[in-house]
């Protein structure tokens, strides 16, 4: 793991892991830029879906989940798979209950 990555990446470079559970990583063959405008984007549609709940405004919440979804899939986080090796998607996966748990517990020992 890289000092500036606060999670650790699985080997593929698949997943991070946060509190033990798989997290899809942005599809590395975006290009940078593009990247870029979808995360602001992602921020942006957080930022107005909790604007919208703390007004209590269920349709704009709605909406902005929908903004949400929508940079999520485009970043490859969500959504079909970026790779296309036919391997199994384990996003959301506690890291001890796939393929990785051999590698995530000698992680967790060190």
């Amino acid at each position: 793991m890289a000092q500036s990555e606060p999670y650790p990446r699985t080997p593929d470079g698949r997943y991070l892991v946060v509190r033990g559970r798989l997290w899809r990583c942005s599809d590395p063959a975006l290009d940078p830029q593009e990247r870029d405008d979808l995360v602001k984007e992602l921020m942006a549609a957080r930022s107005a879906k909790g604007a919208a709940m703390r007004a209590g405004d269920e349709a704009g919440r709605a909406a902005a989940k929908a903004r949400v979804q929508s940079a999520k899939e485009a970043l490859g986080e969500r959504g079909p798979v970026w790779w296309d090796d036919g391997a199994p998607d384990w996003n959301r996966h506690l890291a001890k209950n796939t393929p990785y748990a051999d590698w995530y517990a000698l992680l967790t020992r060190a």
